[in-house]
């Protein structure tokens, strides 16, 4: 999952990137409205989230120029200002949710985490399920056969990426896109190098392999038949 922080308060990005990135998104950030719409137009965001006060563009009007755009990422809006006035405000300048500042990131992430599943009407699944493979989606716990799986939060956001495709032959390309909050070079081993971690966990103790290469293309995830 792949979220866009746009806030020009370095210390609040920071703590927010950090936090975001160790529950598994890819995070980027903006520090400005103006620099934050150029990432919605060179990027597909799953989530962000956005501050009120903001130097070059405030953030209820880039909101109103995404919406103007038809792009329909939802929006957590950041601010100070708790009035309910300023709420609605927000909500009807096309925000989905709002938080006041200051927060508990655990209650940012939670909303966050909902946005996501009701984005486009659908309900997101609790769990995710390939052959004996099983992922807790709320509690991040991972089991094959029963047996628990320690995952460092990129690997268990790889591993998620391949549980939503599973069969789909998944390039480097679009791994490095996915899971990674900036590029890289795309000769970089990195995914070979998380791939190789994932399979020593997923994989080595298991007589039946999930995780299969193929040559010139990328990775897939199969149900061993």
């Amino acid at each position: 999952m792949r979220l866009l922080i746009v806030e020009d308060d370095l210390k609040i990005a920071s703590f927010l990137q950090k936090g975001l990135c160790e529950a598994g998104f890819a995070v980027d950030h903006a520090t400005n409205g103006e620099d934050g719409l150029l990432f919605f137009m060179t990027q597909t965001y799953d989530a962000a989230v956005i501050d009120i006060m903001l130097p070059k563009m405030d953030g209820l009007s880039l909101i109103e120029a995404l919406r103007k755009k038809k792009i329909n990422t939802p929006v957590l809006i950041l601010s100070a200002r708790h009035s309910v006035n300023d709420r609605v405000t927000g909500i009807q300048r096309g925000g989905d949710d709002y938080l006041v500042k200051p927060f508990a990131f655990s209650e940012l992430l939670v909303r966050v985490q909902a946005l996501i599943r009701r984005a486009g009407g659908k309900s997101e699944p609790a769990t995710l399920s390939v052959g004996d493979l099983t992922m807790d989606l709320l509690k991040r716990k991972v089991y094959r056969s029963g047996e628990s799986l320690d995952l460092q939060p990129r690997e268990f956001a790889l591993l998620e990426y391949f549980m939503r495709n599973p069969g789909l032959p998944l390039s480097k390309t679009l791994i490095l896109e996915k899971i990674w909050d900036f590029s890289f070079d795309p000769q970089t081993n990195v995914v070979d190098v998380l791939v190789c971690r994932l399979r020593s966990k997923l994989d080595k103790d298991f007589p039946d392999k999930l995780i299969r290469t193929i040559r010139g293309v990328g990775y897939v995830l199969e149900e061993h038949r």
